[in-house]
This record gives structure tokens, C-alpha cells and sequence, in this order.
């Protein structure tokens, strides 16, 4: 008998595959750059320029378009990064220190690497505070590559490559916080703090509405981190670090009363009609609400907020932010310390400080590599974690408001991404097919 799949579950099925959103990412950046080198250049930028706010009274809150993109859509993507860190911590790739040991070096490695590349063609000149560039990866980017390969790629090495890109999100949020923080209203500071320790409160009085965690992490909270001057994405990590991570009805519990309340319904009377009847509408609400505390709230929220974020978020962040003028000083750009800092950052730092760490824990007997993997799928892991983009695109921002230095920056991370990506997938497809051979 075949299973009638609906039209919505087809296009859910679709959106949560991070092919999809790898596609996407990619169609935006490239967009970008086609209106950056068109008639629409002037006008797309005078548009992200377009100051949207509010007012309290006397008093008024403006940012541009631009800006509640970066500082706020952009929060919304890191919220869904913060539930992810706290679900690997927590239940996850790096809740077990043994299993973790390995991406986890392998994650410092491939940070530290890049970021002394950068500074040793930087150090002194006016693009030295670019270094947090180069450090990160684009999980998105780097699993889609791996998903066009299929079953070819070893399981082991795309736990392995989400473990270590979750932990370089952990440092690329911590370098945001520590270094590319501006001046610090303390009053502000501690208003935010005093609103994340209610959410915390709230975690333990046993408050498991979704909703609540949101509007004071994004309403409150976000807010207060905007004018304290630290960067508001840090925020949204916080925020998510405090949603419940635990179920309200146990696995056998749930098992007990969902078999109950079958068994009722199967008894109950029907009416005969296309509606159902108040005894069965009844058992149905106590069956959705039984499946909804056999959920934690941190997994209802990433699982729903994980196709806007990868679907929408992304691709307009990367639309609003990859685009560079292709001109006569394009070749010139290459010449320049900040552009080649970042390319061999990405391509070079990267792939020496993951596959340079697995090799050292490997050769020393730390850490044996993980099932079915060999060397090999390490350097094409290395090459993978060079896809920066996003996260690089947003630690660019951070360092170079604009100009001449932002676009060599873009320039460096946009061909370093595609490079690593490009390169990565022929090495681990090599590999993979000389290990099915074997």
C-alpha cells in the first residue's frame, strides 16, 4: 500500500533539505554580485540604506535597512545556532568529552591557523582587524557539498564535520563578543542582564512556552544587548542557551498514555459526518498536547525556525552583503595583503589546522580517527571548513563598515568559499570511492 504524501509535506521535506539551502545561499550570492555590476547598483544600495525605526514619546530608535538585516534578521539565525550548540552540548556530538576531544581540537586548529595567516600579511597594516575572518566555517555550505556526494560519504565524517563546525561556531561567537564589541553602556549591560537571568528563572520554574522565550529574547533582551553596545547576535546565542532542553512526559510515560488515548478514540462513537465529534476532538487535543511534552521546547523551536532561517535568513543576508564591483581594479585587488589574508586563510590555514591537529592527535595515539574515515576524507574535511561565507561575511562587516577594505574582504572570502567547496568535493569524493574500492 503507498503511502499519499501531501503536497505541503513534500515542500517541508524539500526545505529541510540543506541541499536546497546551499543552493540558495549560492543563487543569492551570485545575484548580489550581478546587481553590484549593474544599473541597479545605486539604487539597491540606497535602499539598504533606508533608515526604518520607531518612536516612544520623545524619544526615537532608527537603524537602516541594512542594519536590521545584519544586527536583527541576522539574530534569528544565531538563536537557531545558540538551540544547535546547546542540543550538541547537551545530547549531542560534543556531550560525550572522548568523542568530542578530536573536532573539537581540530575546530581550535582550524581557528588559530587562519587567523596567525591573516596577521602575519596584516599585523601592522590598516586591515589588521580583519583577523577574525578567515576563522570560520559555514556549516550550511560545508554539509551541502557533503550531501551532493550521498551515500559515498562515511556517516562518521559528517558527525565528524558538524561537531567541528558546531564548536567553531562557539568560537566565532565568543571572538564577536570579546573582540569586535564596541564601547559598553554598563547600564544597558546590566538591564540585559538582569532580563536573562528572569529567563533562566523561568527555565527552572518550568516554563516551557516557546513564545515567551522568544519575545524576551528578541524583544528584550536583543535590545538591550543593541544599546549596551555589545553585538545584539550575541544576544540571541544567550537566549537560546535558556529555552528547556528537557521533556515534560517521559518516553514510557508518553508510550503508556498515547496507547490509552488511541484506545479511546477507537471506541468512541463516531457521528458519521465529515466533522468529528466533541468526544473525539476531545482525545485528538489530549493527544497533541501529550506529543507536545514528549518535546523539548528547544527542539520544537530549532525544528520550526530551521527552514526560515536556511530559506529566508541566509540567502537575504548574503543578497544585502557578497556583492563586489568587478572592475579594472578587481586584478589589483589580489595584490592586496587583506584579500590574499583571507583566501589563504580559508583555503591554506584551514585545511593545515584541522587535518594538522588530527594528523598530531592521530600520530600520538589521542585520538584514533573515526570509523570509516581514513586521511584522506580529513584534508577534504579541512578544505570543507574553508567555506567561510556567511559567517565570514558577517565578521567582515564587523571589522570594515565598507569600502575598498570590505570588498577585498568579500572578494577573498567569496573565492576562497567557492575554491575550498569545489576542491573539498573532488578530495572526499576520491577518497570515498578508493575506500569503497578497498
Amino acid at each position: 500500500m503507498k503511502t499519499v504524501t501531501s503536497p505541503f509535506q513534500g515542500l517541508l521535506k524539500l526545505m529541510q533539505d540543506s541541499r536546497i539551502s546551499g543552493v540558495l545561499l549560492l543563487a543569492a550570492a551570485i545575484v548580489s554580485v550581478v546587481i553590484a555590476n549593474s544599473p541597479l547598483a545605486s539604487s539597491f544600495h540606497h535602499l539598504l540604506e533606508t533608515p526604518i525605526g520607531m518612536s516612544f514619546g520623545d524619544g526615537s530608535f532608527s537603524k537602516t535597512l541594512h542594519h536590521w538585516i545584519n544586527d536583527g534578521l541576522m539574530a534569528i539565525f544565531f538563536f537557531v545556532v545558540g538551540l544547535e550548540l546547546k542540543r550538541e552540548i547537551i545530547a549531542g556530538e560534543l556531550s560525550d568529552m572522548r568523542k568530542a576531544m578530536l573536532p573539537v581540537a581540530a575546530a581550535i586548529g582550524g581557528m588559530l591557523v587562519p587567523a596567525a595567516i591573516y596577521t602575519m600579511l596584516n599585523g601592522a597594516g590598516e586591515g589588521s582587524s580583519g583577523w577574525g575572518i578567515p576563522m570560520a566555517t559555514d556549516i550550511a555550505f560545508a554539509l551541502g557539498v557533503l550531501q551532493l556526494l550521498g551515500k559515498r560519504v562515511p556517516l562518521s565524517l559528517k558527525v565528524f564535520l558538524t561537531a567541528l563546525a558546531v564548536a567553531d561556531d562557539i568560537g566565532a561567537v565568543l571572538v564577536i563578543a570579546f573582540f569586535y564589541t564596541s564601547q559598553i553602556d554598563f547600564t544597558s549591560l546590566a538591564t540585559a542582564a538582569v532580563i536573562l537571568l528572569v529567563m533562566f528563572a523561568a527555565n527552572k520554574a518550568g516554563v516551557r512556552n516557546t513564545t515567551f522565550y522568544a519575545v524576551m529574547g528578541f524583544g528584550a533582551l536583543w535590545l538591550a544587548f543593541l544599546m549596551s553596545g555589545v553585538h545584539p547576535t550575541i544576544a540571541a546565542v544567550l537566549a537560546a542557551f535558556t529555552v528547556p532542553a528537557n521533556v515534560k512526559l517521559q518516553e514510557d510515560a508518553y508510550v503508556s498514555k498515547l496507547d490509552n488515548l488511541m484506545l479511546r478514540y477507537r471506541e468512541a462513537k463516531p457521528n458519521g459526518l465529515p466533522t468529528v465529534t466533541q468526544e473525539q476532538q476531545h482525545i485528538l487535543e489530549d493527544i497533541r498536547d501529550s506529543s507536545l511534552h514528549a518535546l523539548t521546547p528547544l527542539q520544537r523551536l530549532e525544528h520550526a525556525l530551521h527552514p526560515f532561517v536556511s530559506l529566508f535568513v541566509m540567502p537575504v543576508f548574503a543578497l544585502c552583503n557578497a556583492g563586489f564591483e568587478i572592475n579594472e581594479g578587481l586584478a589589483s585587488g589580489w595584490t592586496d595583503p587583506l584579500t590574499l589574508g583571507v583566501f589563504l586563510g580559508l583555503v591554506v590555514g584551514k585545511l593545515i589546522g584541522v587535518a594538522g591537529v588530527v594528523l598530531l592527535f592521530y600520530k600520538l595515539k589521542w585520538s584514533p580517527l573515526p570509523d570509516g574515515m581514513n586521511m584522506q576524507h580529513v584534508l577534504g574535511a579541512g578544505l570543507l571548513a574553508g567555506i567561510g561565507f556567511t559567517m565570514s561575511l558577517f565578521v567582515a562587516g564587523l571589522a570594515f563598515p565598507g569600502g575598498a577594505l570590505m570588498d577585498n574582504a568579500k572578494l577573498g572570502i567569496v573565492s576562497a568559499s567557492l575554491f575550498s567547496g569545489i576542491l573539498g568535493y573532488f578530495v572526499i569524493s576520491k577518497a570515498s570511492a578508493k575506500r569503497k574500492a578497498g
